[in-house]
This record gives structure tokens, sequence and C-alpha cells, in this order.
């Protein structure tokens, strides 16, 4: 079983370890350095295991046996350096066997342990290991003062609610990464870097030096130099970590509420913190401001200075750093009355359904919707766009060049993805009438099956939002949007089982 995965459960208890072998690479070693001073190792393998409950999550199984996998590496490398191992091993052996000694001496049996921490590396090293992992769930060794052992249990370090986020979730979250999303540091930028090691790469430097929480990806590459993949792959690498979060750029049409994981104690150790943070402010009064959808536009005050509007963007990103808000995204959803039946015998049934609230259908299933919907007036911040490559050309060749028959079949191709009474109900709307309107719409149809929020929408077809919200109310007989969180974001907002 050496160099796989080892795994035994005896009673109550799950043993979880990589055997690895040492007598063949420690007889490679000979045949390249003969050296006298060299000895043939008393070892034929090790094995560096956790002991977990039998019940143990498999993934956090499957996370400690990366972690021994890690130890065992680095283990073998330095007894094939130096025979550290070995070294080790025979004065663990000397104190154990002087330990028992004494033991016959005095009245009972003594631990070995408190003697062997002292004098040996390696078991404090195992030590620090264990310690890390039942508190912070990072571990960052320096094997031999010489190799690096970095690792981190996700299931510690995103623990939200006494509620553990699955490493599977993380990463998908994480794979879902967009431009428009932003970086928002969990610590101060002097502390973060200051946790770093000595050999990190200087572009994650840069990323921690640069990023902002009212700065998108895409902008966070161009201000640090760098190749926006490359961004993208040390932003997730600070999530996974536990160091950041991701979020959208902090903007007046943010739309905010109190998170129902919120400590809403008066006396918390988070009120005192906020107290001190920002003096003259109570958290629990901040936080009943956002007892309701909130956008951050309402407390924008025009007559007031330019420093308290950095000062509420600076408290908002403090409560998204501790997770007592979360902010709701709109999605649009195609929702058409169903055909109605031409049966003479079900007239009256269709008398007394019309009396009832009016119906719509959304993939199969019927829901009740409001007739309306309505948009307040867009404010500044409304126009803010974002680049998106792939949209360079493909808007261009949709605008409007009057009523042409290329520009018409266009349009009826898009509209086929339409059931017939879908397209029926589209094409009665009265702003479809205008064949600019119909095409925009038909170009977006694709998103309005609730699974894009309007700043994806945005970014992706390079629209203004002040653009997209009057398509919405043009045709909101046939659209119903809604408000929930960003599932690429809410990942990391958990709710307790």
């Amino acid at each position: 079983m050496c160099g796989k995965k080892f795994e035994l459960k005896i009673d109550n208890i799950r043993f979880v370890g990589h055997p690895t072998l040492l007598q063949h690479a420690f007889g490679q070693v000979l045949k390249t350095d003969p050296s006298p001073k060299r000895e043939m190792p008393t070892m034929i393998l090790f094995n560096v295991v956790f002991a977990l409950r039998a019940t143990a999550d498999p993934s956090v199984i499957s996370c400690l046996h990366n972690l021994s996998r890690r130890i065992a590496i680095v283990l073998q490398h330095e007894e094939r350096r130096c025979q550290y191992l070995t070294r080790e091993a025979k004065l663990i052996l000397a104190i154990q066997d002087e330990v028992s000694a004494m033991s016959e001496t005095r009245d009972g049996p003594q631990s070995p342990f408190p003697h062997i921490l002292p004098k040996c590396k390696l078991a404090r090293d195992l030590k620090e290991a264990y310690d890390s992992l039942c508190t912070t769930g990072l571990v960052q060794l320096h094997i031999n003062n010489w190799l690096e052992v970095s690792f981190c249990l996700p299931h510690k370090i995103h623990d939200v609610a006494s509620n553990f986020i699955p490493p599977e979730a993380i990463e998908r979250s994480l794979k879902a990464i967009r431009p428009y999303h932003a970086l928002l540091l969990l610590k101060d930028e002097k502390s973060l870097l200051s946790e770093l090691p000595l050999d990190c790469s200087p572009a994650l430097v840069r990323v921690i030096k640069t990023a902002s929480a009212v700065k998108n990806l895409q902008q966070l590459a161009q201000d640090a130099d760098l190749a926006l993949l490359q961004v993208f792959q040390l932003a997730a690498h600070l999530v996974y970590w536990g160091k950041a979060l991701m979020v959208y750029p902090l903007c007046e049409n943010n739309v905010y509420m109190l998170s129902p994981n919120a400590s809403v104690c008066l006396y918390s150790p988070l009120a005192e913190e906020f107290s001190c943070q920002f003096p003259g402010h109570d958290l629990p009064a901040v936080l009943s401001k956002f007892s309701w959808p909130v956008s951050l536009s309402e407390f924008k005050d025009p007559l007031a200075p330019a420093i308290q509007e950095t000062h509420l963007i600076r408290m908002v990103a403090w409560m998204l750093q501790h997770r007592l808000l979360i902010q709701l995204h709109s999605y649009a959803c195609l929702m058409v009355p169903p055909k109605e039946e031409e049966d003479e015998e079900e007239e009256g049934f269709r008398a007394r359904i019309e009396e009832l609230p009016f119906p719509a259908r959304v993939g199969g299933r019927s829901l009740s919707t409001p007739s309306a919907l309505s948009f307040g007036s867009p404010t500044s911040s409304d126009d803010m766009t974002l680049t998106s490559p792939s949209m360079d050309n493909s808007s261009a060749e949709l605008l409007p060049g009057g009523e042409s028959p290329v520009n018409k079949r266009m349009t009826e191709n898009l509209l086929t993805s339409l059931s017939e009474h879908e397209r029926e109900a589209v094409l009665s709307v009265p702003a479809a009438h205008n064949p600019e309107d119909l095409r925009t719409f038909a170009r977006l149809l694709h998103y309005f099956r609730g699974r894009h929020h309007l700043e994806e929408i945005m970014y992706n077809e390079n629209m203004r939002r002040s653009h997209l919200l009057m398509l919405f109310d043009k045709f909101r007989s046939v659209l119903v949007v809604t408000n929930h969180e960003d599932p690429v974001i809410s990942v990391f907002q958990s709710l307790p089982k």
C-alpha cells in the first residue's frame, strides 16, 4: 500500500494516512553518493496517520490524506538529503527507553511525550500541525527548518453559522468567478502581507496591494499589470485560503439586506469592534437599516461631503467582511399566460379561473405573479458598464438599421426557441411593434430564465443598466423580475442545517 491512500476503521476511530517507502529511495542515493558517512536506514517505511471519528465527512478524510501525503513527500526528501527522519526516529526511541527505565523505579508509567517535545523537532512539527488543524485549519510547517508544508482545511476556514462549506461547493464557486466580480480582503493589507511566505509570488503581493472593494477584477488586472487569467487564479487562491471574499463592486445601485446568520446582539464582540473602527456609529442601529432590501443610493446625501460616501463604503465593506450583509441581484424570468382552451364545455370553468390571480409559466411550472412591474428612475451610476471581450462585434451586428429583411429574419431566428404560444404573447406586447426593442429582447432572450442576474447581462452584452431596466419595463407583461443572491457568492453565506 506504499504510495497509496491508507484508511482503516477500528470501532469508532478511522485512521487515515499515506504510507511511504524509504528503502528503495535510499538505495538510489547510495548508488549516486557512496559516502562512508551514509548508513543503511533502519526504517523501511513510515506513515503519518490522522485519527478521526469514524463518522467523519468523506471530504475531511480526503483533505487530511492530502496533508499526510505532503508531509510524507517532504520527510522522504529530507531523509534522502541528510537522513533527517532516521535521526529523529532514533532520538524518539532513545527518549522512550529512558522514560520506560524511569517508570520502573517510580510508582507508575509516565508519558514520554512531555520529554520528547523539547528535544525532537519532528515531534514539535507534528504537534503544531495537529493544534493548527483543531484551531484555525491552517498548517504552515518548515520541516527540518528547510522545506515548507502549507495546507488549509476549508471546512474549518469557511465555517459559517457552525455549518462547514464542502470543498466541492467552494471549487464550483471559484470556477464561476467573472471579471465583474471584486476581491474583498478579509484583513488589512499590512496584516495579510505579513502572513505571506518569504518566497511567495510577487504577483500575489501586487494583487493584495491593488485590490479594492470598489474595483472589479478586470480593473484590478489592469492596475496590477497582470493577465486577467492570472488575477482569477490568485483571487481564487486567496478566497480558498480564507483571506478574501468575492463580491460585486460596491456602488450606489447595489441592494443589500441583513444576513440570516448575522449577530444582532447589542453587546456582542462585533458591536464593540465596529464602534472602535467607526466611532460615533452603533452596529445594531446600522444593521437595522438593512432589515429589508435597501440600495446604497438611499443613503446618499447630495449635500454631504465626499468623505461621508467613503465612510459608508468602508462600513458596508466591514459588514460584508464579517458576513453581516448579503447582496441581492435582479433576475428576469419569462412568464406568459397559459393558452386558453377552445373547448366550449370549459367556458364556465374558465370564467371562474379569470377571477383568480393571473398565473404565469416558467419552465413548465405555474406561479402567481403580479400583473405589472415598475422601476425607479436610474441614478448616475446606472450607466456604469464593463467591456466584455466576447461582445466587441456581436452587439454592433444587431444594431437597428431600419426594418430590413436581414434584421427581421435575424429577430425571427432568435425567437424560434420559444413555443408558438410564447412567441404570440411576446409579439402581442406593444413594445414588440418597435423593431429595435423587439430585436434587443430577442437577443437577450436566453438570459430570461432566472439564471443570469442584471450585472452579468450588462457585462456579457455590454449594455447600460438604464437601457436594460427600460427594456424590462417595456416587456413587463411577459417578464417577472425577482431579487435574490448570486449563487457564486452565496455559497460563503451558508445557512445552518
